[in-house]
């Protein structure tokens, strides 16, 4: 504890000291009608982000590392002056705290979050859970089935990303845990079957927000668009030929490594200290659960949620399905669905005859409190976001972008990829790395070069977005990951960390592959560029695993 509390001394001068360079040096004015900060759409709006990151991996304390990195960006952006600084951090209409819990769209997500919480402490109550972790010890033999399960259910919960990690979560815990596959691995199954699954299936959130994302003016429309950026995807595609490598050939690496034979060896899911909810019991002892108690509601609520968004959409309006997913509010449509399933879940318990009215109102403060800690983190992620825009760090990315891009052309699809790696991995957001990027990218390949061009650097966008969403301790759905697994969030990321990199240096290579493919041929790129990333994936995979030698015992 000493140790850890000198480091964190330690980080807080030096950040002190790098504050005051930064504030005296760019000293700005306050009493502006258009106020911008000394460090606006410099190098050093990257700082919160940074700071909040590198104090995270640090000290292993998420909560106060975002807090730091929020007061960090309030200082930088108020130059120094107190009064500004706490405004700015709660007030501010463009970053503030109150102003993120004041919108709509969050507020609607932490919704969703506390009645998942309740869905999930309602199939406990029953049984729902334990009764699944019974079917699923006898259809499920071994380690390598229980992982391969999760990234199968992964797959098929493909509507939303917040969806996907914590119903995942709720339903695997049980069935990995008696199969001894630590939390941080299964974190790491959940966060990577989810923002990879969602951005290359046409009728997600994910896929709304890319089309909504592409300017009007391009030649060809957002949802042609998206589909075409399909097999150029290349980190997705990777990562879900990585996991099921990983898996089947055992080859842990990194972290990851240690925790897996702690949990193999010694039954130590968590291997750190931080242990949250390691004294919740996750089956319920009540005998009259059946399989259909955990089923049937997950079945409904993927029902609703779909339905809930194309209403969003205008789909009841007359708009056809893929216009209404186009336009749906994936936050209002999840609020929806997931209220009305929990209506009918509590029906369906009820005339079965597993549930009171009482033990149903019991579950209400449970799924609540069991959601307190991804809500905090949320809050705190969101609040740092807003304060890196309002330093400019993403006009910063902008035009470093669109500077360079005109003589790069031939590179651009690997720029882009790791610019968007970069913005997604500070900014904790990969919808507004879209929405940052895309137009860029469309402006840079609006005239005078292939078509072929202009696909693969968006699908280096949404790539890079999606690989720094997963390295980014501040990303939500990085934070829904480990709320999903009941995982530390630190060693949720430092373990996925090496992996999702593995990933990245791939697709690097396969953009430089496709772009210089792509900028010379045109069509067909994807039918060289791709096999040609797979492969280089099976063999760094093949690579690693004889280096570090075999993680677990068969």
């Amino acid at each position: 504890m000493k140790k850890k509390s000198i480091v964190f001394l330690g980080s807080m001068l030096i950040i002190v000291a790098v504050l005051m360079y930064f504030t005296l040096s760019n000293p700005g004015t306050i009493n502006t009608e258009n106020y911008l900060p000394g460090v606006y759409a410099t190098i050093g709006a990257l700082l919160p982000p940074i700071i909040a990151i590198v104090l995270a991996l640090i000290t292993k304390e998420v909560y106060s590392s975002l807090f730091v990195g929020i007061v960090t960006g309030a200082l930088l952006y108020a130059n120094g002056n107190l009064e500004l600084m706490l405004n700015t951090m709660l007030y501010n209409g463009d970053g503030g705290m109150i102003y993120k819990l004041a919108d709509s769209w969050n507020v609607g997500i932490l919704v969703f979050l506390v009645v998942l919480g309740i869905m999930v402490a309602l199939m406990n109550k029953v049984g729902g859970s334990a009764a699944f972790g019974q079917w699923a010890s006898t259809h499920i033999k071994s380690r390598v089935g229980a992982q391969l399960a999760t990234m199968v259910l992964g797959v098929l919960i493909f509507v939303d990303d917040y969806f996907n990690c914590l119903t995942v979560g709720s339903v695997m815990r049980p069935v990995t845990d008696r199969h001894k596959v630590s939390r941080a691995k299964l974190a790491y199954l959940i966060d990577a079957t989810a923002a990879p699954i969602c951005i290359i299936a046409p009728v997600s959130s994910w896929a709304a927000a890319v089309t909504s994302s592409v300017p009007e003016g391009s030649d060809i429309n957002g949802f042609s668009m998206f589909l075409k950026t399909i097999p150029y995807n290349f980190y997705a595609l990777s990562t879900l030929l990585m996991i099921v490598l990983v898996i089947v050939l055992k080859a842990d690496f990194g972290p990851m490594k240690k925790h897996e034979r702690n949990a193999i060896e010694k039954n130590d899911l968590f291997t750190t200290e931080a242990r949250p909810y390691g004294d919740v019991k996750e089956e319920a002892a009540d005998f009259q659960g059946k399989v259909i108690d955990l089923v049937f509601p997950v079945f409904i609520l993927i029902v609703c949620c779909i339905i809930g968004m194309i209403y969003t959409g205008g789909f009841f309006q007359g708009e056809t399905f893929i216009n209404a997913f186009s336009n749906a509010d994936a936050s209002m449509g999840l609020v929806l669905g997931s209220m009305v399933t929990l209506i009918i879940t509590f029906c369906f318990y009820m005339i079965r005859g597993v549930m009171t009215f009482k033990e149903f109102t019991d579950c209400i403060p449970e799924g609540f409190k069991a959601m307190v800690a991804p809500i905090l983190i949320l809050t705190m992620a969101w609040t740092l976001s807003g304060m890196t825009g309002l330093l400019g760090a993403n006009v910063f990315v902008a035009e470093t972008v669109s500077g360079s891009a005109g003589v790069l052309k031939m590179f651009l699809p690997c720029i882009v990829f790791a610019v968007a790696l970069f913005l997604a991995f500070s900014t904790g957001t990969s919808w507004g790395t879209f929405a940052i990027l895309i137009p860029i990218v469309c402006d840079v390949f609006g005239n005078g070069t292939t078509q072929e061009m202009l696909v693969i650097s968006i699908a280096a966008c949404l790539s890079g977005a999606v690989c720094g969403d997963h390295c980014s301790p501040i990303s939500d759905t990085t934070i829904m990951a480990s709320a999903g697994a009941h995982s530390d969030h630190v060693n949720h990321v430092s373990t996925q960390l090496p992996y999702a990199m593995t990933a990245a240096v791939v697709s690097f290579i396969g953009y430089i592959i496709a772009g210089v493919i792509g900028y010379n041929v045109g069509d067909s790129t994807a039918l060289i560029a791709l096999p040609v990333t797979l492969i280089l994936m099976v063999v760094t995979i093949m690579v690693i695993k004889k280096i570090s030698g075999k993680t677990e015992s068969v």
